[in-house]
């Protein structure tokens, strides 16, 4: 099933919408399922999304927002996993990357920002990395480093800091073995 937009010679081409319709007084709307069959011999199949090349202005963003609720309920999830497997493999990886540049003059690489939730009452979000836990041998690493400078310049710093505090002491920071 191939679904394509017009085209046009001088202008923008055609948009593409695709959603459900708001719910009446009780229900939910609609889901938006994305789904690859499976499949008994060789791989399923995978799911690309992207924006094109441009050859004149800023390239197209991919934007995924959960909605905002306005009663006491929980805020939506996005959750990202990567592949499990049941043989003997490695299990799926998940990548990162922000965008590079190749200015010869300027323009730094792309930002990664990674920020926990507000909290107008009581305490912000939490941010937590753990390694895998292995059953039989080791767990994993983590490595935060940077990398080399160039020629000229020096490498990128690492900071660890708790913020201010307005009332008792400041946060602590602990570094120890298990």
């Amino acid at each position: 099933i191939s679904i394509r937009s017009g085209f046009s010679t001088e202008s923008s081409s055609g948009t593409i919408i695709i959603r459900t319709l708001n719910a009446g007084t009780k229900g939910m709307s609609g889901e938006l399922m994305f789904s690859t069959g499976t499949t008994s011999s060789g791989a399923s199949g995978s799911i690309s999304i992207g924006t094109g090349l441009t050859t004149n202005g800023e390239s197209g963003g991919i934007y995924i927002n959960v909605g905002t609720t306005t009663t006491d309920d929980k805020g939506g999830d996005i959750d990202v996993k990567g592949g499990t497997t049941n043989g003997n493999k490695d299990g799926g990886t998940i990548t990162v990357q922000a965008g590079n540049t190749d200015g010869s003059t300027t323009g730094d690489g792309g930002l990664i920002n990674i920020y926990a939730g507000y909290s107008a009452s009581k305490t912000g979000g939490t941010i937590s990395m753990a390694s895998g836990y292995g059953t039989k041998m080791s767990s994993g690493s983590i490595l935060i480093r940077t990398l080399n400078a160039g020629t000229t310049g020096v490498s990128g710093e690492l900071m660890f800091s708790t913020g201010t505090t307005s009332c008792g002491g400041s946060g602590s920071i602990s570094i120890g073995t298990g």
